[in-house]
């Protein structure tokens, strides 16, 4: 797919700049378009602006000359036509909250960010109507990791929007010859999809990290893929979403490949490691960790069941062995697999 034309008029600025916001930044900056990167450690930001280039997550990536580095958030946003978050689920609704008047009129706001606030189980979309409730949902998501993405390797991106043009628009800034972005309306199956795979993730890091072999890994997969499945549809999530690109797609990239940070979260956790330790090591956010709490809670007020996310909390924030969770779920009483994939359909 060659490259969409360039209107003069769109400048993004990317808010965030750890490893996936820089990432998207480059990619942007390489489509020919006036990009900012911000982020809100003025003298890290100043490193990057001197060195251009992200040396320790992403080496070998130079900036392009377009891309501005940037630490206040005002100028950052001023004069752009589109923003793109790229945080943590955790510091999402602080950034939201903190973006100055300015920012705010940005005609698009939209996010790369995957997972559930912590302590709310909100889905990112309800944090955006509750603290920007003028701008539209429009989220980036799809089973990608970052130094693929700024080394131009090819990769398939969903766009997920309830306004069509908005989505096709956001679509449009990242497009290029070995970039697909789709799109879609499903804003609670692409949220959904990018939540839970993270969680699962884990799961399939411990069992790896304790040999069970690629047996085990196939089955923690796809009963994973059905614990998604229950959750996303309960909430109204579209089947054809969560087996597209941002669930089935995300759910086997990051279960497979040591570049997730979830899975080395797994890995490490098998191997005798305290989560701290390996959280330190790792030096960016593992969205599966604060997404275990909330996937559980999530489950639990829809009355889903989701038998290995909950023992990924229990070995998370439990105590539980890595052992003693495989055992928990090597036990429990088998049933037919089509009624263990059937969504429950008598919820509130």
């Amino acid at each position: 797919m060659g490259k969409p034309p360039i209107e003069p008029e769109d400048t993004i600025a990317v808010l965030g700049a750890g490893v996936w916001g820089t990432a998207l930044a480059v990619t942007l900056a390489r489509r020919g378009r006036p990009t900012r990167l911000w982020g809100a450690d003025e003298a890290r930001m100043a490193r990057l602006a001197h060195e251009r280039t992200h040396s320790r997550a992403l080496p070998g990536v130079v900036f392009p000359a377009n891309l501005v580095i940037e630490s206040d958030l005002a100028r950052a946003a001023s004069g752009a036509t589109g923003l793109l978050i790229a945080v943590p689920s955790g510091a999402f609704r602080a950034l939201l909250q903190a973006l100055p008047p300015g920012a705010r009129r940005v005609p698009i706001i939209a996010w790369a960010s995957k997972g559930l606030e912590p302590g709310s189980h909100k889905r990112l979309s309800e944090v955006v109507g509750e603290v920007l409730p003028d701008h539209p949902p429009t989220l980036l998501t799809g089973p990608s990791f970052a130094s693929e993405v700024a080394a131009d390797l090819p990769t398939a991106l969903t766009v997920a929007a309830r306004d069509p043009q908005r989505g096709e628009r956001v679509a449009s800034w990242l497009r290029g010859e070995r970039l697909r972005v789709y799109t879609t309306d499903d804003i609670v199956g692409a949220e959904i999809g990018g939540a839970v795979k993270n969680v699962l993730a884990i799961a399939v890091g411990i069992s790896d990290g304790l040999g069970f072999g690629a047996n085990a890994r196939a089955a923690l997969i796809t009963r994973g893929l059905a614990e998604l499945l229950r959750l996303g549809l309960a909430l109204g999530a579209r089947p054809e979403t969560l087996m597209g690109l941002s669930g089935v797609g995300d759910l086997v990239l990051t279960c497979t490949d040591d570049l997730s940070r979830n899975r080395r979260v797994g890995l490490g956790l098998a191997r005798g490691r305290a989560l701290a330790d390996i959280l330190g090591e790792l030096g960016q956010a593992a969205e599966g960790v604060a997404s275990a709490r909330e996937v559980r809670a999530l489950a639990r007020a829809q009355g889903i069941e989701m038998p290995i996310s909950e023992q990924v909390y229990e070995v998370l924030f439990a105590r539980r062995t890595p052992q003693d969770a495989v055992t928990a779920l090597l036990s429990r009483e088998a049933r037919t697999e089509g009624e263990l994939s059937a969504p429950v359909t008598t919820l509130s």
